[in-house]
């Protein structure tokens, strides 16, 4: 069956200008990458490259998870979910968690390397406080007084 003479005219003209405005898209794409390529490989002088100096922060008061202060906390953390994967190792979790909330750090600005990933220290975190464990855990270290991280509701 053949289309109305309307119909396959309307469509014509629309893949026409599909076409065209696909056509401006692509140079613009291309224009942005020559422009960030341009950016990233031009020769950076010595006056540039001593811009601003970043230091990872290392307070007297963030030491890592000590194996007594292990050994008070173990006992209270759940060692299985209720449901789907198996908890990554809480230790380092929770010494991620303590190095933020004694150094008064970002989330984003926790170690890496040393702690593990920031976004699960942060959703352990909002697990614990929301179970309550939190305050348990802050309990049985002794270190009441200490301020929670930064979280969305504060």
């Amino acid at each position: 069956m053949a289309e109305p003479v309307e119909q396959r005219n309307f469509r014509f003209g629309w893949s026409v200008w599909r076409r065209a405005h696909q056509a401006v898209g692509a140079r613009c794409k291309k224009a942005s990458r020559a422009a960030r390529r341009h950016v990233l490989y031009r020769e950076v002088s010595p006056e540039e490259r001593t811009g601003l100096k970043v230091s990872v922060l290392a307070p007297e008061g963030a030491a890592p998870l000590t194996d007594e202060e292990w050994e008070i906390v173990e006992p209270l953390i759940p060692h299985k979910p209720p449901a789907g994967r198996p908890y990554h190792d809480h230790r380092t979790v929770l010494g991620g968690i303590l190095w933020v909330a004694r150094t008064g750090s970002s989330w984003r600005e926790m170690p890496e390397e040393e702690y593990g990933k920031w976004e699960r220290a942060y959703r352990r975190y909002e697990l614990w406080l929301k179970q309550g464990l939190w305050e348990r855990i802050l309990q049985a270290l002794g270190e009441e007084g200490l301020p929670g991280p930064t979280t969305k509701e504060s």
